[in-house]
């Protein structure tokens, strides 16, 4: 399975890994050094949405998302570093990971982030049947609400297109379901085969052009896992902020709908 960012085209394909399958044993994970960093330097104010229009940031802010998990191993050591820099993320999951992994979603959940969904197969939903495609998205949320049952944590209605890949209907179809569709301005294209630093550094290259946005990571690959804590590193060292994207129902006296809790 290859990242979010495009579909893939054929030179790509080998360069980008695929999703584990269900029997799959995960990587070992590199040591992370924890850093000491000022709980007030990189978390930022909570952003609470209803829709996509909602979701305009300052200069300066950036959201985290991560797609295509969870899976263990490097989605525990994601939620390490996240707590260590004391920011929130979040986390467009793929319905068979889910069902691979249901208590590493529920990790997620318990460390207050929000989790959305990411359909269950991570199909190219641009080149599917329109019944396939929404089959596919509502499989994804199905699994994921599966996996979190029980867990008292409630499953956002935040939505990213594998690839990025969509059309207008889809769109407009996900919309009159109350879906939140999440968009990409800073990809980070870890699933290219790159050394972590130069991940980082294409990465920060993209966001100081633009000077705020949605970052896409992927917490399927240990590469995203080890690079982490350096990447918010500079992140704190440029003075960006970190948003924390809940949201609301969209009824006129809807709540905030968080993962865990409002901390």
């Amino acid at each position: 399975m290859a990242g979010c960012a495009r579909p893939p085209q054929e030179a790509e394909i080998t360069a980008k890994p695929r999703l584990p399958a269900v029997a799959d044993s995960y990587l070992p994970m590199p040591e992370v050094t924890p850093r000491h960093v000022p709980k007030s330097v990189l978390a930022g104010r909570k952003l609470v949405v209803s829709s996509a229009a909602e979701i305009q940031l300052q200069p300066g802010e950036v959201i985290l998302s991560f797609d295509d998990g969870p899976r263990k191993g490097s989605t525990d050591s994601i939620l390490a570093t996240l707590d260590d820099f004391n920011v929130k993320a979040t986390f467009l999951m793929v319905g068979k990971m889910a069902d691979a992994y249901p208590q590493t979603a529920r990790n997620v959940a318990a460390h207050g982030h929000a989790i959305g969904t990411h359909t269950y197969d991570h199909l190219n939903l641009a080149n599917a049947d329109q019944t396939v495609a929404m089959d596919d998205v509502y499989r994804g949320e199905a699994a994921v609400a599966r996996a979190l049952k029980g867990s008292g944590q409630t499953l956002t209605p935040f939505f990213r297109f594998p690839y990025l890949a969509q059309t207008g209907f889809l769109r407009a179809s996900l919309s009159e379901q109350s879906l939140i569709v999440l968009d990409v301005q800073v990809d980070s294209q870890d699933y290219l085969k790159s050394a972590p630093q130069q991940t980082i550094d294409r990465t920060l290259a993209r966001l100081d052009k633009r000077g705020r946005g949605i970052i896409l990571f992927h917490d399927i690959h240990p590469l995203t896992a080890a690079l982490l804590p350096d990447f918010l590193q500079a992140l704190a060292d440029r003075g960006y902020k970190v948003v924390q994207l809940v949201s609301r129902d969209p009824s006129p006296f809807g709540e905030d709908l968080v993962t865990a809790s409002k901390n």
